[in-house]
């Protein structure tokens, strides 16, 4: 995550999610970010980068819509917590070998950084979700 008080951008961190299963993944990621965005109530994703996931998965007896749309970056998600607190994480293919995740991740948390989705990866040298049939697909 780029640190508290840093610039608003379209990246405000990053995820190297262990699997493309987002129902599976989500319990981690919504404990690591309660201190950004409080109890998380819904999460926005690419339908076709994550395919199919539940509609609404119970964490901590609460439930947390999953919202997939077309129309948004198959590159990021965006985490919704209470009193509408939200944070866009570019979403690192599990497949990534470590050094070069570690690499997007350092850059998606920049807290000087600007760049988009794309520019990160790019800048990484990592293909974009929007220039592969199947970003998120696992390779197990």
């Amino acid at each position: 995550m780029k640190p508290a008080g840093a610039r608003r951008s379209k990246v405000d961190g990053g995820w190297w999610p262990r699997s493309a299963e987002l129902a599976k993944e989500l319990p981690s990621l919504a404990h690591c970010l309660e201190q950004r965005v409080g109890l998380v109530t819904r999460v926005g994703y690419h339908l076709e980068a994550w395919g199919l996931a539940e509609r609404e998965v119970r964490l901590g007896g609460r439930t947390v819509r999953l919202e997939g749309f077309r129309s948004t970056d198959p590159d990021m998600i965006t985490v919704i917590g209470t009193d509408s607190r939200w944070v866009h994480l570019l979403v690192i293919r599990p497949e990534a070998p470590g050094g070069v995740a570690r690499a997007v991740l350092r850059s998606a948390s920049d807290g000087d950084s600007t760049a988009t989705s794309a520019e990160i990866l790019f800048g990484n040298g990592v293909a974009s979700g929007a220039e592969t049939a199947d970003p998120l697909e696992s390779t197990s």
